[in-house]
C-alpha cells in the first residue's frame, strides 16, 4: 500500500519521538518507522536501565563507607531482584512508547525501514513518499573482528543477565566497560577489564582516569592494559581468552564493549543520495543531509558532539522548530556535560584539561582535592578532587572536570554555571542549602 505524508521519521528513540510527536502536534501528517524495540535504546537496554543497577551500587557504596563508623556489615547484591526491579522499568517502555505516539496523531510502523530512492521508502509491504524524512536510527554495539567473536556479549546482554556469575571479562575499556564493571564487581563477581593501548577513557583527563582505576582496583576490578585479544575460544567452564604475546584469562562470560557504530547501511542511504561515512550521517548545521528532504538526528550523525541521550532531544526539539518554521536559524549546542558511572564518578563539561594545557596563554586550571570537605567527610568517600579551569581574560568559568560519587550532580551545577556566565561575585552572592553539594560551588569557583 502507497501513502504519503509530509514526513516520515526512521527510529522511535528519544530523537525519534520527540521529533514525530512534536510534528504530528503542530498538524503535520507524520509516520514512524521503528524495526526493533520501541523507545530505542536509552530507554529499553541503555541510560535508564543502567542507573536502575547503578542505584543498587551506590547504596552498596555508602554502606561499605561507612563500615566501622555506625554501620556493620556491607550488604550482598540480590541480582535476580534487581533485575526484577530493573524491568518494572523497561517492560512497558515499547507499549508506552506506541500508545504515546499514537496519541499524538503519528501513524506508527513497526518494520525495516529502506529507501527506494529520494522522496520513497519501504517498510514490509508498504511504501512510504513523504515531503521530509529524519533519520533517527541510533547506534549498536561495535564488535573487534577477532577469532571466536560469536562468543561477545553486547551491553544489551549485561543488562539482562537472570544470574551474575562467577568471573565476568570486558574487552575494551569505554565508559560503558568501566561502568558495568563497577555494578558487576559489587553483584559479587570477579572482573577483568582489557583494553588495546595504555588509555582507557581516552576522552577523559588521564590523570583522573587513573584514580579510578585504582579505586577500582582496591575494590577488586583487575585492568589488563596494552593487551590485544585475539581470540576467543569455548571451553568447558567457559571461555579462554588470548592475546598474540601469553596472555591467557579463563572467564565465565566475555562482552565487547569497544564502542558503538551508526545504524546506517540498513537504509539503503545511497538510494536516497544521503551522504555518510564510517561515523554516520553527514549533516549541515541545521540538520540537513546531502539530500535537501532528508535530515538527521541522534547517534546516527557524524558529529564531534558527543552521542548523549540529552543531545538527541536537543536536536530533535530545533528540528521540530526548524520544519515548522519557528527558527530558521542554525543549531547552537550549549556545553555538554558528560559522565562515567562508575565507581566513583566521573565527569566533565566545557572545555577539557587537555585542551586547556595546550592553550596555557587562554586558560588556566585549578586543582582541588576536596576529600576532607564535609560534604564528602561525612560519608567517608575515598576520594573527592576536581579541575576547574576559567578563562584568563574574563576569569569566567569554561570547563570542569570532577570525580566523586556526586560528580553526576556536580556536574549540572558547573554546566549551568558555564552557560550562564556566572561570575564568581554573583556565584558567591547566591544562598545554597546547607550542608549540600550545592553549597559547596563557590569554594570551587572562586
Amino acid at each position: 500500500m502507497k501513502r504519503t505524508y509530509d514526513a516520515v521519521v526512521i527510529g522511535s528513540g528519544v530523537a525519534g519521538q520527540v521529533t514525530a510527536s512534536g510534528l504530528a502536534s503542530a498538524g503535520k501528517r507524520v509516520a514512524i518507522v521503528e524495526a526493533d524495540l520501541w523507545g530505542g535504546t536509552c530507554a529499553n537496554r541503555g541510560c535508564d536501565p543502567k542507573k536502575v543497577l547503578v542505584s543498587a551500587v551506590e547504596a552498596r557504596n555508602k554502606v561499605m563507607q561507612l563500615k566501622g563508623k555506625g554501620m556493620d556489615e556491607v550488604p550482598a547484591i540480590n541480582w535476580p531482584d534487581l533485575m526484577t526491579f530493573k524491568k518494572s522499568f523497561t517492560d512497558p517502555v515499547p507499549e508506552r512508547t506506541k500508545e504515546s505516539l499514537k496519541s499524538s496523531g503519528a501513524d506508527i510502523y513497526t518494520g525495516q525501514a529502506e529507501f527506494i530512492d529520494e522522496k520513497t521508502l519501504q517498510v514490509n509491504e508498504d511504501i512510504l513518499e513523504a515531503h521530509q524524512f529524519v533519520l533517527a536510527t541510533g547506534a549498536r554495539p561495535f564488535l573487534l573482528n577477532i577469532k571466536g567473536k560469536e562468543h561477545l556479549l553486547i551491553s544489551d546482554d549485561f543488562l539482562s543477565l537472570p544470574e551474575m556469575p562467577d568471573t565476568v571479562t570486558f574487552i575494551g575499556a569505554g565508559y560503558i566497560a568501566f561502568e558495568f564493571a563497577a555494578i558487576a564487581n559489587a553483584a559479587g563477581a570477579d572482573v577483568h577489564v582489557i583494553q588495546h593501548n595504555s588509555h582507557p577513557l581516552k576522552d577523559y583527563d588521564q590523570e583522573f582516569v587513573k584514580e579510578v582505576i585504582r579505586q577500582l582496583e582496591a575494590k577488586g576490578v583487575t585492568f589488563h592494559l596494552n593487551t590485544n585479544i585475539s581470540k576467543i575460544e569455548k571451553v568447558a567452564h567457559g571461555y579462554e581468552l588470548t592475546d598474540d604475546n601469553g596472555f591467557h584469562l579463563s572467564t565465565n562470560l566475555v562482552f565487547g564493549t569497544t564502542g558503538r557504530i551508526p545504524n546506517t547501511e540498513i537504509l539503503k542511504l545511497e538510494n536516497a543520495k544521503v551522504d555518510y561515512d564510517k561515523k554516520g550521517i553527514k549533516v549541515d548545521d541545521h540538520l540537513k543531509t546531502s539530500n535537501p528532504a532528508i535530515f538527521a538526528i541522534g547517534d546516527v550523525l557524524s558529529k564531534k558532539q558527543p552521542k548523549l541521550t540529552p543531545i538527541s532531544s536537543l536536536e530533535a526539539s530545533y528540528l521540530v522548530s526548524l520544519l515548522t518554521e519557528q527558527t530558521k536559524e542554525p543549531l547552537s549546542y550549549p556545553s555538554i556535560p558528560s559522565i562515567v558511572f562508575s565507581s566513583p564518578k566521573l565527569a566533565q563539561v566545557g572545555i577539557t584539561v587537555e585542551e586547556a594545557k595546550n592553550n596555557k596563554t587562554k586558560y588556566e586550571i585549578s586543582d582541588i582535592d576536596a576529600t576532607t570537605w564535609f560534604s564528602y567527610r561525612r560519608t567517608n568517600e575515598p576520594v573527592s578532587k576536581a579541575k576547574m579551569i576559567t578563562e584568563k581574560d574574563s576569569g569566567l568559568l569554561v570547563g570542569a572536570t570532577c570525580l566523586n560519587n556526586e560528580a553526576d550532580e556536580l556536574i549540572n551545577a558547573f554546566s549551568l554555571i558555564i552557560d550562564r556566565k556566572i561570575t564568581t561575585t554573583e556565584l558567591a552572592n547566591m544562598v545554597f542549602a546547607y550542608p549540600t553539594i550545592a553549597g559547596d560551588l563557590p569554594y570551587f569557583y572562586s
